[in-house]
């Protein structure tokens, strides 16, 4: 065969991205593996580390300036694995069995949520605030009862599932924190922050996560945009003029 029939191996730049990525889908089917073996904290724990995953293969792609189709498609794939099939299958298991085939139901709509909600991510860019829940803070979300040991009755559980699942197929605008920077972030407001995060953690231990990505979804529901509240006022201005 001749040259032109050889492929360009793929680069660096392009392979550490993907392999970043797999962690991610590494903990979704960890995390399927555990829940059939009836391990449901770290199953959801599990959950939480996919959600690490996801936040670094962008930065590392950004950094490398190695960013494909093929890892967002590739991505897309791991976060219906990581945060839509495997927090269904665990909320099934741990609160809604009882429910049976009202259960499966909810559980299989979540999932079906989070694969319009990707689906849709990557064939509609909206510049500034995510529209929907964004699929990891919905997943972490509800496996976050897990964590916490929050014992939901099946009907109120199944009502929580189907609600974060409708939230992420919304159009409800969900702060994008992915864009600040160093230059553009507030250093006073994003310390207040961090150390909001941090005593929830000292205070609230196993119960932070839930506390949190509650006040995240109920910051999309009453129109709050952290993104915009962390950047400096000139920032904020510049991209409230750019908008316009």
């Amino acid at each position: 065969m001749g040259r032109k029939g050889k492929k360009k191996p793929m680069e660096f730049k392009h392979i550490l991205p993907n392999m970043v990525t797999s962690g991610n889908l590494l903990c979704g089917l960890f995390s399927l593996i555990l829940v059939l073996h009836g391990r449901y904290v770290p199953a959801a724990w599990l959950v939480f580390f996919a959600v690490i995953f996801d936040g670094f293969d962008g930065k590392v792609a950004r950094m490398l300036g190695g960013g494909s189709q093929f890892g967002m498609e590739f991505d897309s794939l791991a976060d219906l694995v990581s945060f839509g099939v495997a927090p269904a299958i665990l909320l099934y298991e741990v609160s809604m069995r009882g429910l049976h085939f009202a259960g499966a139901v909810v559980s299989c709509f979540f999932a079906l949520c989070v694969a319009l909600r990707l689906a849709r991510f990557n064939v509609v860019h909206v510049p500034g605030p995510f529209q929907g829940l964004p699929c990891p803070a919905g997943g972490l979300f509800v496996s976050s009862f897990v964590i916490a040991g929050v014992n939901l009755p099946a009907v109120a559980m199944a009502m929580v599932m189907a609600l974060t699942g409708f939230l992420m197929i919304s159009s409800i605008p969900y702060a994008n924190m992915k864009k600040l920077t160093k230059k553009t972030a507030d250093g006073v407001k994003c310390l207040a922050l961090f150390s909001m995060m941090v005593l929830s953690f000292v205070f609230m231990k196993k119960g932070a996560p839930m506390f949190l990505f509650a006040m995240y979804i109920a910051s999309g529901l009453i129109r709050f945009d952290w993104g915009q509240w962390l950047l400096k006022p000139e920032a904020r201005d510049e991209a409230l003029n750019h908008k316009n």
